[in-house]
């Protein structure tokens, strides 16, 4: 088991299954979205063609726009500091890898204190750059952001690969603890919850949660080969999951009537 790791992406090798996330509130889903984006903006940084720096630079355009709802920095360091508590819980534990634990922990921590080190207005840099915000403002225009509407941009992408790589990595820097922190919760997250088989009688299956430890995320296990996919409904107190038959691009997905075997984790 090793932990959530921040550097640039490589390929994976051919997976057996296909997970499915489905997040059970506000704060469980800003962290998903900005892991996602995250993930975009390092995979495509590391590529050199101007096709994917301009993938990295909406991507990192999302990130700042999420950003820009409440103050996400202090929503992150309340998660980084609950796993902190829970993972203390479990050093008494029998059969705990307590070397393992504590290396966990300390990555929490270390992150925990980049954050808390940073100004509240850590980012700014990024959203007073006139540069980026007229690449922003013509991103809302379906191909607003072709060489004629921005030629400095058009000039930029046409810089030498490693002047582009190595300015976007200045932007990535300023934005990296904040990242590498959603990254760690999010392992954290899915990595203390245990799996378990379940069965959807007739396609369909309800999940109830309970009230005094919530759960924050689901997620759905299916074989890589299955013709269906979950679709997940509900709220924090409970969920409705029916499984859909994918047939084509050409009639709409049709619920199985099927009983369907599938893992099913529960993270808190």
């Amino acid at each position: 088991m090793t932990s959530g790791d921040s550097a640039t992406p490589t390929s994976a090798p051919a997976t057996t299954t296909v997970v499915y996330e489905q997040p059970l509130n506000e704060r469980m889903r800003t962290l998903l979205r900005l892991d996602f984006l995250y993930s975009q903006a390092l995979y495509h940084a590391g590529t050199p063609d101007s096709w994917s720096s301009r993938s990295a630079v909406s991507a990192l355009l999302e990130i700042l726009a999420i950003t820009a709802r409440g103050d996400v920095r202090s929503e992150v360091i309340k998660e980084v500091e609950r796993h902190i508590q829970t993972l203390h819980g479990f050093q008494a534990r029998p059969g705990v890898d307590s070397g393992r634990l504590r290396e966990v922990v300390s990555n929490l921590l270390r992150l925990r204190g980049e954050l808390t080190r940073m100004n509240a207005n850590f980012m700014q840099p990024l959203r007073e750059s006139e540069f980026l915000n007229a690449i922003k403002h013509r991103s809302a225009i379906p191909g607003g952001t072709c060489e004629f509407d921005l030629p400095d941009y058009n000039f930029w992408l046409n810089r030498p690969a490693e002047v582009r790589m190595g300015l976007f990595g200045q932007w990535m820097e300023l934005i990296r603890p904040l990242c590498d922190s959603v990254v760690e919760i999010l392992w954290v997250t899915r990595q203390s919850a245990r799996p378990r088989e379940e069965t959807a009688s007739g396609g369909i299956y309800q999940i109830n949660f309970e009230r005094d430890n919530p759960t924050q995320l689901l997620r759905l296990e299916l074989p890589a080969d299955s013709t269906l996919f979950p679709e997940i409904s509900g709220s924090h107190h409970r969920c409705s999951v029916r499984f859909m038959n994918w047939d084509d691009l050409s009639q709409r997905p049709a619920q199985t009537e099927s009983d369907v075997q599938f893992i099913l984790t529960r993270c808190t």
